[in-house]
């Protein structure tokens, strides 16, 4: 049976998780926006709101749950602070 060579080992792999210099979105940036948030959003989840330009909560009313579980780095705990940051707002996810 022939060995992978290693390029074909990281095909998979997500190029955020096997290269972190590709990173889409900085500390400095996510730190801009960490109050514009709830307590509690780790920090992949704020690098996936930077990447997808969302810096505020008016901007994540505009997404649909789905939408923002696609993106990388956005889990179910974050999604569910999130939902509460808005619904404290009177806002929610776009249906």
């Amino acid at each position: 049976m022939k060995k992978q060579s290693k390029s074909n080992e990281k095909e998979g792999c997500c190029p955020l998780t096997s290269h972190p210099r590709l990173r889409l979105a900085t500390d400095e940036q996510t730190a801009a926006i960490r109050d514009n948030f709830p307590a509690g959003i780790a920090q992949p989840a704020l690098r996936a709101l930077v990447a997808a330009g969302v810096t505020t909560l008016d901007q994540l009313a505009q997404l649909t749950e789905k939408q923002l579980s696609d993106l990388h780095g956005m889990g179910p705990k974050a999604i569910k602070t999130l939902r509460a940051g808005l619904n404290a707002k009177g806002m929610d996810f776009k249906t």
